[in-house]
């Protein structure tokens, strides 16, 4: 059984690898050329209106920017599988991995915080939802998902500082503390502003789901045959229902991590988020071609995990043929 779902899983993963690597090849080529299509010269950004066309000459040497653009990308995608770097920050000239390896670990805390945060506040609501179809609580179920997605994310953040750390004075206004747990207590609010914009979709997804499934054949024999209803749910209604909410939440994943570069701008928070802003304000083309291959990496791990574990629940999926992916 053990070997068996190993060896599910590590197909799975191989399918998905030979899917999203052209994906990565494509976000490499996309990102490289279009940074560059950006007005501005980062020479000029970083010597200041002032200069010298002569020291602007100069620096674009010292940097690489004379070079034809098709040596500039041979050179950054031989940088790339080489040494896994995008290069020198052309600001601070510290390697952009080093960067994105210190800003990482917060942005990494918001976004698992918040898949955390969207699934505990996703499941009850549809369960409720679909227990009490047509009632009070399904109605109200059904308004939440509505409103929560027609409110933008930095939108949620600023009324999360006004109530809970302006008025309330629960969590810090910004920043991420360093005492005993402080830096859970910081990302609590950002986390829940990416979450309850994650929410909406998980809930309506689940509780169509929970709504199909409380439905079937197989649970109306559990019933008559008296098998309490918290067993039904816990473990049948919920396994068969959670499938199409977990693709759904690896398929959020993009939308996931473009809110959390947000919301860390609101809060004021060093991550990624606020690295991004400031690379491309100053044009410093090496740390975002950084930062969107990391994230587009994050993106394929969450899909391949997300894979893996529908693998393990759908049976299916063990199979060679007839699986779904």
């Amino acid at each position: 059984m053990v070997k068996q779902a190993v060896a599910t899983v590590a197909r799975v993963t191989g399918r998905l690898l030979a899917r999203v690597l052209p994906v990565m090849l494509g976000v490499v080529v996309a990102v490289f050329f279009l940074l560059r299509l950006v007005p501005g010269d980062p020479a000029r950004m970083i010597l200041g209106e002032r200069a010298t066309p002569e020291s602007i000459a100069a620096l674009q040497e010292q940097l690489g920017l004379n070079l034809p653009l098709w040596q500039q990308f041979w050179d950054f995608l031989t940088q790339l599988v080489t040494q896994f770097d995008t290069g020198d920050s052309l600001v601070t000239g510290t390697s952009s991995r080093l960067l994105i390896a210190e800003r990482a670990p917060v942005s990494l805390g918001i976004v698992v915080f918040a898949v955390v945060l969207a699934i505990l506040i996703a499941v009850p609501l549809a369960v409720a939802a679909a227990r009490n179809r047509d009632g009070w609580a399904d109605h109200v179920v059904r308004i939440l998902p509505t409103v929560g997605m027609g409110m933008p994310l930095f939108w949620i953040g600023l009324l999360l500082i006004i109530v809970f750390a302006v008025q309330l004075h629960w969590f810090p206004v910004g920043g991420v503390g360093s005492g005993p747990g402080e830096p859970l207590r910081s990302l609590f609010l950002p986390a829940l502003a990416v979450a309850l914009g994650l929410a909406p979709p998980l809930i309506r997804s689940l509780r169509a789901q929970l709504i199909e499934v409380f439905e079937a054949d197989f649970v109306t024999t559990f019933r008559a045959a008296r098998v309490p209803e918290r067993r039904i749910l816990g473990r049948h209604v919920l396994r068969n229902a959670v499938l199409p909410t977990l693709t759904l939440l690896s398929v959020s994943t993009a939308y996931l991590i473009g809110g959390t570069l947000v919301v860390e701008k609101v809060f004021g928070i060093n991550g990624l988020g606020t690295l991004l802003f400031q690379s491309i304000g100053s044009r410093d083309f090496p740390v975002v071609q950084g930062v969107a291959l990391y994230c587009a990496i994050l993106v394929v791990i969450v899909t391949t995990v997300a894979g893996a574990l529908a693998a393990l629940l759908d049976p299916r999926l063990r199979t060679t043929k007839g699986g779904r992916s």
